[in-house]
């Protein structure tokens, strides 16, 4: 910038500001002007010549000196009102107008760009003809040279400048007050000079920004403007970093000057890009991959077997007698062998906390069900009545109470939901057990007084409500809360009973909880299937290393064990953590002739055993494997019997089993004394195996599996494999399908889900004619596998879920 023109506007600006303060008059503020504006408005209408002859023009310490002169000829309190009161508020007013319509973009930084010298933001209207619209916005750098047209357009723009210093001045005295409150006139007409003085210093060394309107400078004889049509201001693309007024590009080419920091323009940036590609781009993208149909791999293998057939287990035993149900086992074992033992119950320490007897069992289940049945009252009515649910709440260190309070609610013709205890009002697993008790309309839970005192409580005392868990009544089952039934009352024990016995949750794949009803007459047939199947005796020992809750635990440590009097060892899980060779050493302790444990059992055995010389296990008849449906369960089956097989493990013993929460036990191998050949593996090609093929290959080779046989079918029970989708026609002998089970020991509906109960538990398999297989329907057990030859059977599975695409070994019956 010229010096000249720096030194003008120097003066201009504090001349403005001698206007502000209303200390000159009229007339002396238009001699003022004329006189600085002489050198560049050669001729004025009514202006003194002498004025204009005059080149020199007086320095700011001159203007600033008139100021205090003039302050002392009026009274300090004195304002003119035509530059103070209406003429600022309709120059604010119109301001604001006037920058509504620009729709000027607001700047990055809190300093505004309208809070420049005044001089700098409000210049003259271009008059000349290489002028564009008021959108339009010039380069900076070049400056134009246009001859003033006229006086009357020079004097708008005076006038808009005097208001513009007037307002920055309010905002400025304004916010240096941290109340809000304005100062006097004079102290806040001091604000704006120093303020614009100063911006107009510090602009010395940046580059000049433009508003939308670019009028022609005042000076004459420099480069001209270069003016860029601007219709409307676009987002700013890019900025350096600590750049305040580096030009900038907008989204449309046109260069704009602003303080816009690197990481808003960023932000920018990435708003101005669509979030959604066109509407018809979503229509043809989809519609193009629904056209592109997946083609079958002509090399893919397939299967190539017959067609297979039905396989039926032995019958069971007949001419065997047996008590009409188990609660009558319960009654003739409670009253004619009271102190045999049913249940021992350890600590995390390893000893034996309790020793639950059958005299003491069968005497406690009265009373439990007599309380249920006669001393809970809700507005003078029974509480309960039979056939409704009861929620069973007992963690996985007290079997005894667990086994009370299951044969209790039998006896009082109630059905137990057994479920876990919950950690949290909020817990994510407890919301879905919930919403089981709610669909089955459970409405009391049974517990013991140190589970209770364990259990989150409510600003009341109570136990609190758990998130999605219905309003539910809580019985504290220890001795003390019982009542003594009188000697004429007798629960019904010898009839079969048609309705449900209890509901086993089961959790699928997504987290949905749903709960498995199993009549009474499945109850019982499951107990003598198993009793036939392991050949159980009375006064036999049990270990059960699994939950006594459901599945495998509940079915021989519970259900089947009390039918034959036997004597169950329970191991909780937390003694296992701590000693996991505790299982072992009770074996050993116990003499006990069966054990029940997961493949993981075995594996922190191994990790354990070291050093444990006194341990034999000659006395095991049976080491049921219950997850031998996990296809990497037979990796630790073999490293186990490797190590104890010098301790009197023999290899016969092992027997894997495969079950399903729908069908309970599906098949278990079998000892040799019993009638069961001896354990076979095969080695399958996994790449068959993907195609659900099966192809025997070697163990040379990486792409193999290895899997075990589960055994045979179940007494009393036929067995298909069928295609796991569409209709279920029947498997080739060479192809992998699902295992579907005929049998009086199954699972019978899932409670309240008719849908999905038909689907499951009314399958009807059909021959590649379409004739049904059999006169009944059967089962689905979600387990996936084939049927292998008669003297072996393997086969592979997805886990516990239905429909899984990832397949795994898993055991399948055969015939035996």
């Amino acid at each position: 910038m010229p010096n000249s023109l720096r030194q003008t506007l120097q003066e201009n600006v504090i001349l403005f500001s001698i206007v502000v303060l209303g200390d000159i008059t009229q007339k002396g503020y238009e001699k003022k002007r004329a006189k600085l504006l002489a050198r560049y408005i050669p001729l004025i209408q009514g202006i003194d010549p002498s004025l204009q002859a005059e080149n020199r023009i007086p320095g700011p310490s001159q203007t600033t000196a008139a100021a205090p002169k003039q302050q002392k000829s009026r009274p300090t309190t004195s304002r003119d009102e035509r530059f103070r009161s209406d003429v600022h508020t309709e120059a604010v007013q119109a301001a604001l107008a006037k920058y509504k319509e620009r729709k000027m973009p607001m700047p990055s930084k809190r300093r505004s760009v309208l809070v420049h010298s005044s001089v700098e933001t409000y210049t003259p209207p271009d008059t000349s003809s290489a002028s564009e619209d008021e959108g339009s916005l010039r380069r900076p750098g070049r400056l134009t040279s246009t001859p003033l047209q006229s006086h009357s357009s020079v004097e708008p723009w005076l006038d808009r400048v005097i208001q513009g210093s007037s307002t920055s001045s309010s905002a400025s005295s304004t916010s240096s007050h941290p109340g809000g409150r304005p100062t006097a006139a004079p102290s806040a007409a001091a604000t704006p000079g120093a303020a614009a003085a100063t911006a107009l210093a510090g602009r010395e060394a940046h580059t000049h920004i433009d508003l939308h309107s670019a009028p022609p400078d005042v000076t004459t004889g420099l480069v001209e403007h270069s003016y860029f049509e601007r219709p409307q201001v676009a987002s700013v693309r890019s900025v350096p970093r600590g750049c305040s007024g580096s030009m900038l590009e907008t989204a449309d080419g046109v260069p704009v000057n602003s303080r816009v920091s690197s990481k808003i323009q960023q932000l920018l940036n990435t708003l101005k890009r669509p979030k959604r590609p066109p509407l018809k781009e979503f229509f043809v993208d989809d519609f193009e991959e629904l056209l592109e149909v997946q083609q079958p791999d002509p090399n893919q293998p397939k299967p190539e077997g017959s067609e297979t057939s039905v396989l039926r287990g032995e019958p069971l035993t007949a001419g065997v007698p047996r008590p009409p149900s188990l609660l009558a086992t319960l009654q003739r074992w409670g009253t004619a062998q009271p102190k045999s033992p049913c249940l021992t119950a350890l600590d995390t320490t390893g000893k034996a906390t309790y020793t639950l007897t059958y005299g003491k069992l069968w005497s406690r289940s009265l009373k439990l069900a007599y309380t249920l049945l006669n001393k809970l009252t809700s507005k003078n009515e029974p509480l309960l009545k039979p056939g409704d649910r009861v929620a069973l709440v007992f963690p996985n260190s007290d079997p005894v109470m667990f086994m009370v309070a299951f044969y209790g609610c039998l006896l009082a013709e109630l059905v137990p939901v057994p479920i876990e205890v919950p950690l949290t009002r909020k817990d994510a697993g407890s919301q879905q057990v919930g919403f089981l008790l709610g669909s089955c309309g459970v409405s009391l839970a049974l517990t013991t007084d140190a589970c209770q005192k364990g259990l989150p409580k409510a600003q009341t005392g109570e136990v609190a409500t758990f998130k999605g868990w219905p309003p539910l009544s809580w019985l504290v089952i220890d001795g003390k809360h019982l009542a003594r039934p009188p000697k004429d009352w007798h629960p019904l024990t010898q009839d079969t009973r048609t309705g449900t016995a209890y509901i086993e949750y089961k959790t699928s794949k997504e987290g949905s909880t749903v709960g498995v009803t199993v009549s009474h007459a499945s109850l019982l047939a499951q107990c003598r299937a198993l009793t036939q199947a392991c050949g159980y005796s009375e006064a036999e020992t049990l270990t059960n290393v699994l939950d006594f809750k459901r599945d495998a635990g509940l079915w021989h440590g519970v259900l089947t064990s009390v039918m034959n009097r036997m004597h169950v060892v329970s191991i909780p899980y937390a003694l296992m953590k701590a000693n996991p060779l505790s299982w072992i050493q009770k074996v050993c302790f116990y003499k006990a002739r069966a054990a029940l444990v997961k493949s993981r059992d075995m594996h922190w055995s191994l990790l354990a055993q070291r050093g444990q010389r006194d341990v034999s296990l000659s006395s095991l008849r049976m080491l049921i494997v219950a997850d031998g449906a996990n296809p990497w369960s037979i990796s630790s089956c073999d490293a186990f019997l490797n190590v104890f097989q010098s301790r009197g493990l023999r290899p016969e013993v092992i027997c894997p089993c495969a079950s399903s929460p729908e069908a309970l036990t599906v098949a278990i191998r079998r000892p040799p004394d019993l009638g069961g050949p001896p354990p076979r593996k095969a080695v399958l090609s996994m790449n068959g195996l993907s195609y659900g093929v099966i192809r025997v290959d070697t163990e040379e080779k990486l792409s193999v599996l290895t899997v075990q046989d589960v055994g045979q079918v179940m007494p009393g029970a036929n067995v298909c494999v069928v295609k796991l989708e569409g209709t279920p026609y029947l498997c080739k002998t060479d192809e992998v399908g699902e295992i579907c089970v005929n049998s009086s020991a199954t699972g019978t509906a899932y409670y309240g889900l008719l849908g999905i109960t038909k689907n499951v538990f009314e399958a009807v398999p059909v021959t590649a004619g379409g004739a049904p297989v059999f006169d009944r329907p059967f089962t689905r057990t979600g387990l996936l596998g084939f049927i292998g030859p008669v003297s072996m059977s393997s086969c592979t599975r997805t886990g516990s879920q239905r429909r899984d695409t990832s397949l795994q070994s898993c055991p399948c019956p055969s015939h035996s």
